[in-house]
C-alpha cells in the first residue's frame, strides 16, 4: 500500500497540509516530529524537517526505516536561477545535485560525489508528470516549469554565485535541503519529486523579497500536493 512522505523545511510549509490531514499519530524522532495519517483519504506522513542538508538527509532515513514510505515529496521555496522563473511561478524538479560538493582538487568535477555512481539525481518521471498536471489545475494562473534543482547549505543573495550555479551546474532554482532528499531517496530506491514555488530571485534582492513572498508561494505548493496525492 502507497504512504507518500511530504517534508517540508520550514513549518509555513507543511502548516496548510497538517491542517487538511486527519492525523492518526505523532511520532517525535531525532527532534522532528511526524504526523502520520491521511490527506485526501491517502496514508501520508507530514514532517519538518529544518533547514540544511543535514536535517533532510536524516529525516529521509527516518521516513525510510521508521514509517516505510513508498513516495517522498519535498515542498518549499527557492530562489530562482533561471529568467524564464519569476517569483510565485512552480519548479518541478527533473533532477538534483548538491552545488557545495566540491572535491575539485582531486580530479573530480564540482558537484560529484566521490566513490558514488550518481550525483545528479533523478526525480521519478510519474511523480513529475503528476505534479505539473494538478499544478496546472489547481494553480491555472501559475507558471509551472520543469527543472533541476542545485542545493546547498548557504543563502543564495548574490549575482556572483547565482552566475555561478548556472554556468557550471545550468541550476533552475537554489534551495537548501532538495539534494539531500533525493540523494537520500535515491540510496534508499525511494521514488521522489521535488515542488519549488519561487519565492526570491537568488540576487541582490533575495534578502527583501523573500519574506514579502516566501508564505503565498508555499500556500501554491500546499494547494498543488493536496490534489496530488490521491491520485499516486
Amino acid at each position: 500500500m502507497k504512504k507518500i512522505g511530504i517534508i517540508g523545511a520550514m513549518e509555513l510549509e507543511v502548516e496548510e497540509l497538517k491542517a487538511n490531514m486527519q492525523v492518526t499519530q505523532i511520532i517525535k524522532k531525532a527532534g522532528m516530529e511526524f504526523f502520520e495519517g491521511t490527506l485526501n483519504a491517502t496514508p501520508v506522513v507530514i514532517v519538518r524537517c529544518g533547514i540544511g542538508k543535514v536535517n533532510a538527509a536524516l529525516c529521509v532515513q527516518i521516513l525510510a526505516d521508521a514509517f516505510q514510505v513508498t513516495h517522498i515529496i519535498n515542498t518549499g521555496v527557492a530562489g530562482s536561477l533561471n529568467a524564464g522563473l519569476d517569483i510565485g511561478d512552480i519548479l518541478i524538479s527533473k533532477d538534483a545535485l548538491h552545488h557545495d560538493m566540491d572535491v575539485s582538487p582531486l580530479g573530480y568535477a564540482p558537484g560529484v560525489v566521490p566513490q558514488m555512481d550518481c550525483s545528479v539525481f533523478p526525480a521519478d518521471e510519474r511523480l513529475c508528470r503528476l505534479a505539473k498536471d494538478s499544478c496546472e489545475k489547481v494553480n491555472p494562473d501559475i507558471h509551472v516549469l520543469m527543472g533541476r534543482v542545485v542545493s546547498g547549505d548557504q543563502f543564495i543573495a548574490g549575482k556572483e554565485i547565482k552566475d555561478k550555479l548556472i554556468h557550471l551546474f545550468q541550476g533552475d532554482c537554489a534551495e537548501m535541503e532538495g539534494a539531500s532528499i533525493a540523494h537520500g531517496s535515491y540510496l534508499n530506491q525511494i521514488p521522489f519529486v521535488i515542488i519549488r514555488a519561487i519565492s526570491d530571485k537568488a540576487d541582490d534582492s533575495a534578502t527583501m523579497d523573500y519574506p514579502s513572498f516566501e508564505k503565498a508561494a508555499a500556500k501554491h505548493c500546499a494547494k498543488l500536493l493536496m490534489d496530488m496525492v490521491e491520485k499516486i
